[in-house]
Order: structure tokens, then C-alpha cells, then sequence
């Protein structure tokens, strides 16, 4: 038996607490996860626990990479992960041989998907711009502060 295989379960498949090592999160985390529909493990052992492949270590990751690198919340990266999971089931569509029309259709909607997380993102930007803006301010406020005081003191 390998690392990650274990009697009652396919080969690959990780146990909650090693795909939590793994991405760094608690095993309470990926309860939550699951609890509030961002993450569901692909299989259960014949006892009920948890396993995760690696299609599903690949959309934690993509999770903890929407958290800790992007800052988004739990909402956000609930409806980021709702827009990915729409724009794959079009994709297969359209790989699947659709007519040209529907194939049209697909584009279309795939468009507005990409439109509604380019929006999503956008906001993030904004709000970081603002922040940025805001923590320049106070830099260029502090600089000028001591000035002041040097200039008082050179006296």
C-alpha cells in the first residue's frame, strides 16, 4: 500500500487530515468548507470518512490561492468557484460536438460568466487601490511630520 491509499478507499485519495496538511488548513476548515458547499470530498471510505483526489486538493489549493493571495472571502470565492464550475460544464459542452449554433450559445454565456468574474475582480482591485491610495497618504503625512520636526528642533 502506497501513501494516500488505504483499504476502503480508491487509490489516491487522501484522508481529511492529510489533504489538510497539505493545503494548510485544520481539519475543521475542510468540514466548513464542505458545510457551506466550497469543497466536496469526491469519495467516502465504506465507513463514511471523508477522501479527497486530486481534482479536489487542486480546488482546495484554489481556494487557499483566492484567500491568502487575492483576499477574497468566503462569499467571493464561493461564487469565483460557481462561475469555474459553470464555464468547465460549457467547455465540455462545446468539446462534446455541438452544433455551431449551440456552439454560439456557449460562447455567449461563457462570455457573461468571464464578464461577472472580470467584475468581481475589478471591485477587489478597486477596493485594494483605495487602500494603497489611503496607506500613501499617511506615508507622505508622517514624512511631512518629520519634517516639522526637525525643523523644530533645528531651531
Amino acid at each position: 500500500m502506497t501513501v494516500g491509499e488505504h483499504d476502503d478507499d480508491r487509490p489516491g485519495a487522501v484522508r481529511i487530515g492529510e489533504a489538510a496538511a497539505a493545503s494548510g488548513v485544520s481539519t475543521r476548515t475542510l468540514r466548513f468548507y464542505e458545510e457551506i458547499g466550497l469543497l466536496e470530498p469526491s469519495g467516502r471510505s465504506t465507513g463514511g470518512a471523508r477522501r479527497y483526489g486530486e481534482a479536489d486538493l487542486a480546488r482546495l489549493q484554489q481556494i487557499r490561492d483566492l484567500q491568502e493571495v487575492l483576499g477574497f472571502d468566503l462569499g467571493e470565492i464561493k461564487e469565483v468557484l460557481r462561475c469555474e464550475d459553470a464555464l468547465g460544464e460549457l467547455r465540455s459542452e462545446y468539446r462534446s460536438g455541438a452544433p455551431d449554433r449551440r456552439r454560439r450559445e456557449i460562447l455567449g454565456e461563457a462570455s457573461a460568466i468571464n464578464a461577472k468574474m472580470r467584475a468581481v475582480v475589478a471591485a477587489k482591485q478597486q477596493a485594494l487601490a483605495a487602500m494603497q491610495r489611503e496607506l500613501e497618504s499617511k506615508a507622505a503625512r508622517y514624512r511631512a511630520l518629520v519634517r516639522e520636526l526637525d525643523r523644530a528642533s533645528a531651531r
